[in-house]
């Protein structure tokens, strides 16, 4: 491991330990870079503010991994990893929900699912249906940019009432209530939104 990703991680585990105890955005670089024993100079070498190491925690931890959970096969139990994430994390995550850093696990949180659900409808995309093949490809790709869009900020907002409402419910049950929603719902919204911007002869 580099000298820097040791570092950076230490700079983790202090905000980590911090936002125990103290909110997001009361937190200093001054009591960050004590707790971690290092220079602000050297927090400054690696993170621009204390919210630029707050989304590379995030993405080291929870988006490692998601690979394998891009498919319709498998983009349920990549949900339910971040949600369980979250639970594990409950009092960084809440504390970041209810700071000056919602706007940025918004936008982390938007930036997981949306890579999620693209490859999904992209492989759904690939399942022919009748008469899929007089679409132009530049109407199915924008069908696929809105609907994952879409089903994107769906799930998201999902996710922001259950954090809302403390994170306090299984995930289990998140995940199976937008699993029962969404079951064949992406599919027909493809074909739907296709042939309605460019209606096909059979």
């Amino acid at each position: 491991m580099s000298n820097s990703l040791l570092t950076k991680n230490a700079l983790a585990r202090s905000l980590k330990k911090l936002m125990l105890t103290k909110p997001l955005n009361k937190i200093t670089i001054q009591q960050l870079t004590a707790d971690c024993g290092v220079t602000r100079h050297t927090f400054y070498n690696h993170f621009q503010d204390i919210y630029e190491l707050l989304g590379w925690i995030y993405k080291s931890e929870v988006i490692e991994g998601l690979d394998q959970y891009c498919c319709w096969a498998g983009w349920k139990q990549g949900f339910l990893s971040v949600l369980r994430y979250t639970v594990n994390n409950k009092t960084i995550c809440l504390n970041t929900f209810h700071s000056l850093g919602r706007e940025h696990l918004e936008q982390f949180l938007y930036g997981v699912i949306y890579r999620v659900m693209i490859s999904v409808v992209e492989e759904l995309d690939g399942q022919a249906w009748p008469g899929q093949e007089q679409i132009p490809e530049p109407v199915r790709m924008q069908a696929r940019l809105d609907i994952a869009d879409f089903y994107t900020l769906a799930i998201l907002e999902q996710v922001i009432h259950w954090l809302r409402a403390g994170a306090n419910t299984d995930p289990a049950g998140v995940v199976d209530k937008v699993s029962r929603i969404m079951d064949g719902c992406i599919a027909r919204g493809l074909e739907h939104y296709q042939s309605a911007v460019h209606p096909v002869k059979l």
